[in-house]
């Protein structure tokens, strides 16, 4: 716990080791603080004068001995909080310099257990899921989808737009719309083929492949969100437009 202890305020392990030995043996010459701190003795004077430029050892020398000790913890502790109170008085000036780029956080998930975390994320929505997917991959993979994720998902009230191939499966989907609280257009599989699911919400996209393994992410970018709804926007109109043409040609 001590050494945990010393690594927090900014030594190694070995300093911390060494620090330790020179603490518990008082003033010491450098072969009877490597054999307490049970590193070699060239290592050890290393520690040493790396741990005197921190104000963690001192030294005096006695008939061309030199002998090494451990500052008083009290100082050390005094010269830490000097520190602290310096660095926290400096806070808003360092505050107003400090330029906040935002980077998009990946999150990267593998197996059916990782895909299943992905979709529990989307539960934690408060915007709608604009979604594409293949109806028919994930229930392969996963049989209990519909009474695992659709139906808590519906329970919840987070409604899900989503496209999907014109097949068996995205029918029977698209059947029960009102029922899971969505609402899925579906298009021409031969022209329009999903190899892997996208699903926005917030101001995370989270992309599933099914051809490659099971294998997943969730990106957290509110810039990379937006576009992508802007783009499934488009996208939605589309599919509005092929259900209309479909309904005429009938």
């Amino acid at each position: 716990m001590l050494i945990t202890t010393l690594k927090n305020i900014g030594l190694t392990e070995k300093e911390s080791r060494v620090y330790l030995a020179c603490l518990e043996g008082g003033a010491s010459v450098v072969s009877e603080i490597a054999k307490r701190a049970n590193i070699n003795r060239v290592t050890t004077y290393d520690i040493l004068e790396k741990l005197i430029k921190k104000g963690f050892i001192n030294f005096m020398i006695k008939n061309k001995i030199k002998y090494f000790n451990a500052t008083k913890p009290d100082l050390i502790y005094e010269s830490t909080k000097r520190k602290t109170d310096k660095l926290k008085k400096m806070l808003p000036d360092l505050r107003r310099l400090h330029v906040e780029t935002p980077h998009p956080r990946v999150r990267y998930f593998e197996g059916i257990q990782g895909i299943k975390a992905i979709y529990e994320d989307t539960l934690t929505s408060k915007t709608d899921i604009l979604n594409y997917a293949n109806s028919e991959e994930i229930r392969e993979y996963w049989p209990e989808y519909d009474d695992q994720y659709v139906k808590k998902r519906a329970r919840k009230k987070i409604f899900l737009r989503g496209i999907a191939p014109l097949d068996e499966a995205g029918l029977k989907v698209k059947s029960e719309n009102k029922k899971y609280f969505r609402d899925i257009k579906l298009v021409p599989p031969n022209k329009y083929d999903f190899s892997n699911e996208i699903n926005i919400y917030d101001n995370k996209v989270s992309i599933i492949s099914f051809k490659e393994g099971l294998i997943g992410m969730i990106i957290e970018s509110n810039e990379i969100a937006d576009t992508q709804r802007t783009i499934f926007k488009m996208v939605w109109e589309f599919a509005k437009s092929i259900h209309k043409h479909d309904r005429r040609s009938k």
